[in-house]
């Protein structure tokens, strides 16, 4: 055997960044020395109430979990078709939305096609840009976060055979929302516009609401959703996505056949059978973010921007905001630390629930303390 072994692997995959996930209370456990009921875990954006009762139920008389899935989630698609007032033919059942953005591209891209990227945004969209071999063109959002629609309008202008936009709203890790007529005006491009609604479901206390039906008038606007953070089934791994009638085809073509399994496709079905239970954490988990904000304000070393997400970002004034990640984490709680351009020494923090908030208000305070001394 040739001791080159790494001529076997691509030289872009071999030269690219991983990831960086997050990890669960188990791994976190060990790591931090702690029990795991006494973690607080705000690094994520996940729904810390978890599933519903009905979806707990549904895992357990779950009976098929030996035979392989329905490759076509009929039964997930037509109780979201359901649900949301659109057709079950045009949406697709994933794992996660992850695999969605990954599928979209494997779809579309040829080698060294130009993915516009918006950054700070959800770093998948870059990660699966590389793996796909396609070539990332990051258009920089505004210090308030907002789309930069001229420099958009540019680059497509510059780059003809541009091919995806990618657009997180609410964004992450800021919690912003993008307008109707910044949305409508980009959709007048020639560039299929992936918009990800992963936390949309916490904007509508804002007055933001979902743009899937748009996807009926816009042959060029795929919509992503999960049901990680409104039902708390991250853990299982199901998004789903209303997409273009040209494109499905092609999407059902290349997918693994079986890529939404059997009990997240039966935690979701029951979700979606108890909409008031979702609704109602919903509405906990803004108000905690609402109260989160209110509370951290005695702390003048956090700077929070405002979000539609379950979750807000701070940015750390006069002093860093790494420390300030490793000093909570010391303390039982985590949050999610940033260092790149236009997110550079801010922590993003999930809402939890009201003891979750008062662990967190408890640590900081120490921390507080401690650097008066």
């Amino acid at each position: 055997m040739t001791a080159n072994k790494e001529r076997w692997i691509r030289p872009d995959i071999a030269a690219m960044e991983p990831y960086t996930p997050i990890l669960p209370f188990d791994v976190l456990s060990r790591q931090l020395g702690r029990h795991v009921n006494d973690i607080v875990k705000l690094d994520a954006n996940e729904n810390p109430y978890g599933p519903s009762p009905a979806a707990l139920a549904a895992l357990q008389a779950e009976r098929w979990y030996h035979i392989y899935p329905d490759p076509d989630a009929t039964a997930l698609r037509e109780a979201l078709a359901a649900r949301l007032n659109f057709p079950a033919e045009r949406l697709l059942a994933g794992m996660g939305a992850d695999e969605l953005i990954d599928l979209v591209m494997r779809a579309t891209l040829s080698p060294g096609d130009l993915v516009l990227n918006c950054p700070p945004t959800f770093g998948m969209y870059a990660f699966s840009t590389a793996v796909n071999q396609g070539r990332l063109f990051d258009l920089p959002r505004f210090a308030d976060f907002t789309v930069d629609i001229p420099a958009i309008k540019s680059a497509i202008a510059a780059n003809p055979a541009a091919k995806l936009l990618f657009l997180c709203s609410p964004n992450n890790p800021d919690g912003g929302v993008i307008k109707d007529r910044e949305l409508r005006a980009l959709l007048e491009l020639p560039v299929l516009i992936v918009l990800d609604e992963a936390y949309i479901e916490f904007a509508e206390a804002g007055g933001f609401f979902s743009r899937i039906s748009w996807a009926l008038e816009h042959e060029n606007l795929i919509v992503l959703r999960t049901f990680s953070k409104l039902a708390g089934l991250a853990g299982l791994r199901l998004g789903y996505g209303a997409f273009p009638s040209w494109l499905l085809p092609h999407l059902r073509k290349i997918k693994q056949p079986y890529n939404a399994n059997v009990a997240a496709t039966s935690a979701a079905i029951a979700s979606l059978k108890e909409p008031a239970w979702m609704d109602e954490k919903v509405d906990l988990l803004v108000a905690e973010r609402r109260r989160m904000v209110a509370e951290l304000a005695r702390f003048p070393f956090l700077d929070p921007y405002p979000s539609h997400a379950n979750f807000v970002l701070f940015r750390v004034r006069g002093r860093s905001a790494a420390l300030l990640k490793e000093e909570l984490a010391a303390l039982g709680v985590l949050v999610r630390y940033f260092s790149k351009p236009g997110v550079d020494n801010c922590i993003r923090i999930s809402a939890g629930r009201p003891a979750d908030t008062g662990r967190l208000l408890a640590a900081l305070t120490i921390i507080a303390d401690r650097h008066e001394e």
